[in-house]
């Protein structure tokens, strides 16, 4: 009777310890305060835009350097959505990440970069666009790459792009000058495989500007990270 209550232990003890294992050499998601890991990476449609980045050629300086699928491969991608004519979350959340760029950039050896992709068409060409983005690249690192760069498009080549990476935005009547453009506050996370990976939620409180929780943001993205690394 004693010999079957030990071999039974044993076995209880085996199981254990295979369950045990097989929950360090495979934990689950990450938990995360301010952000959304989906559960398989989304795929983004092709798209053609245009950028900030250094030009390749004189007649690229004005119009500004196409992007494509391609140039998100290789590094992770922060993409925001805003306009240089903002007068809250755009300039927020733009210095919020700046702030936070040290921490960011050192969450992974591979390159990091935010995307901050205009939804103004009609007022925010290149030249604007390399002003404003150049403000914030000011005193970091851009040895290899700007850490921020600018992003435009007509809106039949913006919108669909914008839609198909879950955000969104809307434009008064194009007769009009002065005007505010209503648009996503949240984050997307690109993968270097170019996939949407996950999202950061703005917190939206009575009487505060709606943006991603820097602190949160910086948080969950080394969780994220680690976890798909």
């Amino acid at each position: 009777m004693l010999r079957i209550v030990f071999i039974l232990l044993l076995a209880l003890v085996a199981v254990g310890g295979v369950w045990s294992y097989q929950k360090i050499a495979n934990p689950g998601p990450p938990q995360l305060e301010t952000s959304l890991l989906y559960s398989s990476p989304r795929s983004i449609d092709p798209f053609t835009l245009h950028s900030t980045a250094a030009p390749d050629a004189d007649n690229e300086s004005a119009a500004g350097r196409q992007v494509s699928n391609d140039d998100l491969l290789g590094q992770w991608t922060i993409i925001f959505t805003g306009y240089t004519f903002c007068p809250d979350i755009c300039p927020t959340t733009m210095a919020q990440l700046k702030q936070s760029w040290t921490d960011i950039n050192q969450v992974s050896a591979t390159p990091m970069q935010v995307w901050m992709v205009s939804v103004d068409p009609q007022r925010d060409d290149i030249p604007r666009l390399r002003d404003y983005v150049g403000f914030f690249n000011d005193g970091l690192d851009a040895s290899d790459q700007p850490p921020f760069l600018g992003v435009r498009g007509e809106h039949k080549d913006l919108f669909p792009f914008v839609r198909n990476i879950g955000l969104m935005y809307s434009i008064p009547e194009e007769d009009e000058t002065n005007y505010l453009v209503n648009h996503s506050a949240a984050i997307i996370l690109i993968s270097p495989e170019g996939h949407q990976q996950a999202v950061f939620r703005a917190s939206h409180e009575p009487g505060m500007i709606p943006t991603v929780n820097p602190t949160l943001l910086v948080n969950d993205l080394k969780r994220i990270i680690r976890y798909l690394e």
